[in-house]
C-alpha cells in the first residue's frame, strides 16, 4: 500500500448578523436625550425607557436569534454524531487492514515453504522419479502428497488473491469515510460559527437593556408564555387525558426533572449542563433507551402519537422545524432545557407552537 493509503490508516487510527437595534423613535431604550438638562455633569445622560412596544419587538428579535441559534445546535449535534460513528468505522477499518496485512504476510509465507518443497521433488518428470525409486510405492504414495500439496498452494494462492481484494476495499472503504468525516468536521464548524454569532448577537441586544427593561422583558416572556399555555389548554386537547407514565418512562422523566437549575449549553449532554436533545436523549438512556441524540432526529425516528393521547415521558417537539424539544411530565408540563442563559426549568406544553410527540418506547 503506497505511502498516501498508509497515512489514511495512521490518521484513522487515531481518530477514533451585525447586531439589529430598533431605529424606529423611542426604541433605542439607552439612547440619550437630544436636549440635555442643565444641571448634571457633560459625562452623566439621561435616558429614556423602552415602552412596551419596543420590548415586545426585542422579544420577538430575541426569540428569532435564539431559534436560530437552536436550528444550527441541532445541525452540530447532528454532524458531532455522525463524525463520532465515521471515525468509529475508520478505527475498525484500520485494525481490519492490520490484520488482513498480517494475514497476507502469512500466506505468502507459507506458499513460499509450499513453492519450495514442491521445487526440491518435483525437478524431474514422474516418469523419471519412478524409474529411479527403489521403492515404487513409496513414489506413488509420495507423488500422491505433491498433488495435494500443489492443490494446497492453488488454495492458498486464491486465498492470497481474495485478502489481497479485502485489502484493497477496506482501503477504499477507509477513504470514503475519511472523506465523510472532514465533510461532518466543516459541517460543525460552520454550525459552531453560527450558533456562537447568533448568540453573541442575542446577548448584545440584551445589554443594552436597563435593569429595569430586563425586569419587564423577563415579564413579556412569561406573559406570552402564560397566554400560549392558556390558549392550548383552552382547546380541551388535554380533557380525559389520564395516560400513565411506563416504567421506563418514569425513569426518564424523574431523571430529567432532577436537572432542574442546571445551564442551557449548547452541544451538552450532561452531566453538568445539556441543550434541549441533550436533555431528553440522556433522560431515556439513564431509563435505559438509546434514542436519537437530536430533536429532528427524534421526531424523524420515534413513533408519534396524538398530543390528546400523550404521556409522562414522551417528547414534544416544537416548531415547524423541529428545533426544539422537550419532556411531558403530565398535567400539561414539560422539562426542557430553554436556551442559552437558561436552566432546565418545567413550563406550560403549550408555551410554544407543538409541531407533534413521539414515544420513545412505544
Amino acid at each position: 500500500m503506497g505511502t498516501g493509503k498508509r497515512g489514511l490508516i495512521t490518521a484513522a487510527v487515531t481518530v477514533v448578523c451585525a447586531v439589529t437595534v430598533l431605529a424606529a423613535p423611542g426604541t433605542a431604550f439607552a439612547a440619550p436625550d437630544p436636549t440635555p438638562a442643565p444641571g448634571p455633569p457633560a459625562s452623566v445622560t439621561r435616558v429614556t425607557p423602552a415602552t412596551n412596544k419596543d420590548l415586545e419587538a426585542v422579544r420577538q428579535r430575541l426569540e428569532t436569534l435564539y431559534h436560530d441559534a437552536a436550528v444550527a445546535t441541532d445541525q452540530y449535534n447532528a454532524a458531532e454524531e455522525k463524525a463520532r460513528k465515521q471515525s468509529a468505522e475508520l478505527v475498525s477499518l484500520a485494525k481490519k487492514i492490520v490484520a488482513g496485512r498480517e494475514k497476507l504476510a502469512d500466506l505468502k509465507d507459507r506458499a513460499g515453504r509450499g513453492a519450495a518443497a514442491q521445487y526440491r521433488t518435483g525437478g524431474l518428470p514422474p516418469e523419471a522419479q519412478l524409474a529411479l525409486s527403489d521403492d515404487p510405492g513409496d513414489f506413488l504414495d509420495g507423488h500422491g502428497r505433491i498433488r495435494q500439496g500443489e492443490r494446497a498452494t492453488k488454495h492458498l494462492l486464491g486465498e492470497m488473491t481474495r485478502t489481497q481484494q479485502d485489502l484493497e476495499q477496506y482501503a477504499r472503504d477507509a477513504s470514503a469515510q475519511w472523506s465523510k468525516l472532514e465533510a461532518n468536521r466543516q459541517a460543525k464548524a460552520t454550525a459552531k460559527k453560527k450558533i456562537r454569532k447568533r448568540i453573541a448577537e442575542a446577548e448584545e441586544l440584551e445589554s443594552r437593556l436597563e435593569k429595569e427593561e430586563k425586569e419587564r422583558l423577563a415579564a413579556l416572556e412569561r406573559a406570552a408564555a402564560h397566554r400560549a399555555q392558556t390558549d392550548w389548554l383552552g382547546t380541551g386537547v388535554l380533557d380525559g387525558n389520564t395516560a400513565g407514565a411506563s416504567e421506563q418512562g418514569v425513569r426518564a422523566v424523574e431523571f430529567a426533572i432532577a436537572q432542574q437549575g442546571k445551564p442551557y449549553v449548547w452541544g451538552a449532554e450532561g452531566p453538568d449542563s445539556y441543550d434541549c436533545s441533550g436533555l431528553t436523549s440522556e433522560a431515556w438512556a439513564q431509563a435505559g433507551l438509546v434514542i436519537p441524540r437530536t430533536s429532528q432526529a427524534q421526531w424523524d425516528q420515534l413513533t408519534r402519537v396524538a398530543v390528546q393521547d400523550m404521556r409522562p415521558g414522551d417528547l414534544i417537539i416544537y416548531y415547524d422545524d423541529a428545533s426544539h424539544v422537550g419532556m411531558y411530565i403530565g398535567d400539561g408540563l414539560i422539562v426542557h432545557a430553554p436556551r442559552p442563559g437558561r436552566d432546565v426549568t418545567v413550563t406550560g406544553a403549550g408555551s410554544m407552537p407543538i409541531l407533534g410527540v413521539v414515544r420513545p418506547d412505544a
